[in-house]
């Protein structure tokens, strides 16, 4: 037995003799390490980094945001007997000459039912705006209807229908109907001379993206139609409940309104009063019409929805001084106050308070409406600087900029009237994947190192901290999927993004804001059809690291590592939360050197991961790419950095 036994240990000293010698042990490190130095902080990461940028542009509001189902619904276009909404536009935005089509709407969405020449456009005493159409009804029937309609079955539906007219007309309905010949009918059995309002809803009991909402009577007479709405039952204010759901995940602090290229043309008027009875225009800037049914009240109460703060572009192109400054009391004045009585008027008796103001857009571009030399411009811009402080001394403004001769010039002469310096950015893509992912945040670099460079260059700003507001950067490339501009965006821009957001965390000294341009649709990180929303690929890093990532930034030293990678602590200082991109198709190990701060090994870890660099996510489809969060324990802070992927980290600071 004795013999056995030592046998027995012979053989399990041979065995783990073999093992320490030709076995790959658990605890070997073949990987590279990162010192991360926690005492090593950086200016403070602004939470107005995260701002997102809404125009009225495309699908970004109109068709996306607001919940309105109804094209030109207060006849913008003459309602004609020839039918025919739809053209397609061919734009160049890019310096290599690519161009790209898209459908617009360029006539009127209505189709006319019933003899030819029973409808006219009365211009001399219209509703809204220019023309009213106007149905002469002989017996037969005969009105107006708007296809191409997406509803659901069971789903409620809610409008609204302003008509005139003889009480021969009677009964008119209202109809919800499709090409196969289902439909529900909602009859009104009175009507005035002057108009009146009518709301009418509808739970139909089809399926269908070929629905159309129509109008009609059988009787005699002449049938005047103000406006129309329809929207989902469950709008929240006007806005589409799914969207504001997003919206709210997306937590955003802060979004810019309404404008870009917008704004130069627009009269902010327009958008104030009786909903009905804003005036529709022509998009002084892009395609298609300008309803005004979303203007100062509308944006703001979408900001109070979501917990987000107000930053409103003012028109310095072909707008004036005097209607800036009244814009400016519009919206904080007392009740007191001449625009103040007229917000109270409209609803609002209490100031909104507005404190972030765009003291235009791109005015350095030729495109811009109102256009100037810069030596004009100059004047203008102190000029309107002057009188937004005048109404609210403490109003804080962020002035154009644009890297080179404009940004010197406007820092030069302009730094005593403005608090943050506008930028933007924009990338048109690469065909070679790991320049692609690259671009934003080359973009944000330059832009950090030519401000940098006023600094010692300028003399007024040697006293002064004028930081930068990037407020729309993106990437701009692609067919427009989801109308106008409304690009397709894949794994490879949500790396690329992140990559930005890395970009502006080691600048936090310059930059305090940045807004994502724009959120809905157009180049958009929300992506909707009529029936669905979802977030893009490039909405998830925003998410990701506006919920997870901390405000401290503190030093990496990545070293021979090809990774991006950045660090910070949360304001508790309770944790470290580490972010690693992997633009390459291999795993890398690396592990983490905190030099003498104590942190603890076990964690949580948010992942975006896919292998196909051009996997995207579509609204109304699970997502191909999405964020994975899972408990992790890192033995000797070592971890495995997936192929292109995102890795979010948070250990605790013991």
């Amino acid at each position: 037995m004795k013999g056995l036994t030592n046998f027995f240990i012979v053989l399990l000293i041979i065995v783990g003799g073999l093992c320490i010698n030709g076995c790959k042990q658990e605890s070997e490190f073949l990987g590279s390490t990162v010192a991360v130095e926690v005492n090593e902080t950086g200016a403070p990461i602004q939470k107005y980094i995260y701002g997102q940028f809404i125009e009225h542009l495309g699908r970004c509001i109109y068709g996306g945001i607001w919940a309105e189902m109804l094209m030109d619904r207060k006849f913008y276009y003459v309602v004609t007997d020839d039918y025919a909404p739809w053209a397609m536009a061919s734009e160049s935005f890019w310096a290599d000459g690519s161009s790209l089509e898209y459908p617009y709407l360029a006539k009127s969405p209505w189709q006319i039912e019933g003899p030819a020449g029973n409808l006219i456009m009365d211009s001399r005493n219209p509703y809204v705006g220019e023309q009213t159409p106007v149905i002469k009804v002989n017996g037969q029937k005969s009105g107006i209807r708007q296809n191409e309609l997406s509803v659901l079955e069971g789903k409620s539906y809610e409008g609204r229908v302003i008509l005139a007219g003889e009480k021969s007309l009677l009964p008119i309905s209202i109809q919800l109907s499709t090409p196969d010949g289902q439909s529900e009918t909602i009859t009104i059995e009175s009507i005035s001379s002057q108009f009146q309002t009518f709301q009418f809803e509808f739970t139909p009991r089809f399926t269908s993206d070929s629905t159309s909402l129509g109008i009609y009577s059988e009787g005699v007479g002449s049938l005047r139609i103000g406006t129309v709405s329809l929207m989902p039952s469950d709008n929240i204010q006007g806005w589409r409940r799914d969207v504001v759901g997003l919206l709210k995940e997306l937590n955003s602090p802060v979004y810019r309104w309404p404008g870009g290229n917008f704004v130069s043309g627009y009269n902010w008027r327009d958008g104030i009063g009786e909903r009905d009875r804003r005036p529709p225009r022509k998009n002084p800037a892009w395609k298609g019409v300008e309803h005004n049914d979303v203007g100062i009240h509308e944006y703001m109460e979408l900001m109070e929805l979501i917990d987000a703060e107000p930053f409103i572009a003012v028109n310095t192109g072909l707008g004036t001084v005097e209607e800036v400054a009244e814009e400016i009391q519009y919206c904080n004045g007392s009740v007191e106050s001449n625009m103040g009585r007229l917000r109270a008027t409209n609803g609002h008796p209490e100031p909104y308070g507005v404190k972030w103001w765009a003291v235009g857009n791109e005015m350095y571009g030729d495109w811009q409406l109102g256009h100037m030399p810069l030596s004009e411009y100059v004047k203008k811009h102190n000029s309107m600087a002057e009188a937004i402080w005048d109404v609210d001394s403490t109003a804080k403004l962020i002035a154009v900029g644009h890297v080179g001769e404009w940004s010197e010039t406007m820092l030069a002469n302009s730094s005593n009237h403005m608090d943050l310096l506008s930028e933007h950015i924009y990338a048109t893509g690469s065909q070679d994947p790991t320049e692609h992912m690259s671009l934003v945040a080359d973009q944000i670099k330059e832009v950090a190192n030519a401000h940098r460079r006023y600094r010692d260059s300028i003399p007024d700003l040697k006293q002064k901290d004028i930081q930068i507001a990037m407020d729309e950067w993106n990437y701009w490339y692609g067919d427009y999927i989801y109308g106008e501009l409304g690009v397709r965006y894949y794994h490879q821009d949500a790396l690329g993004i992140a990559k930005g957001l890395h970009e502006y965390f080691r600048n936090s000294d310059l930059y305090f804001m940045a807004n994502y341009a724009q959120t809905v649709n157009v180049i958009g990180c929300i992506k909707t059809t009529p029936n669905a929303a979802g977030f893009a690929t490039t909405g998830l890093p925003m998410k990701l690291y506006r919920q997870h990532f901390g405000t401290l930034p503190v030093k990496v030293d990545p070293g021979s590592i090809d990774l991006d990678i950045v660090a910070a602590i949360t304001p508790d200082k309770a944790f470290i939360t580490l972010a690693i991109i992997n633009e390459k198709a291999e795993t890398v190990q690396i592990a983490f050197d905190f030099g003498d701060t104590q942190i603890g090994g076990d964690g949580m870890q948010w992942l975006i991961q896919h292998d196909n660099l051009m996997a995207y996510n579509d609204p109304g489809s699970p997502p191909e790419v999405k964020i994975e969060a899972s408990d992790i324990s890192l033995i000797n802070h070592q971890l495995e950095i997936q192929p292109y992927a995102i890795h979010l980290i948070r250990l605790g600071i013991e």
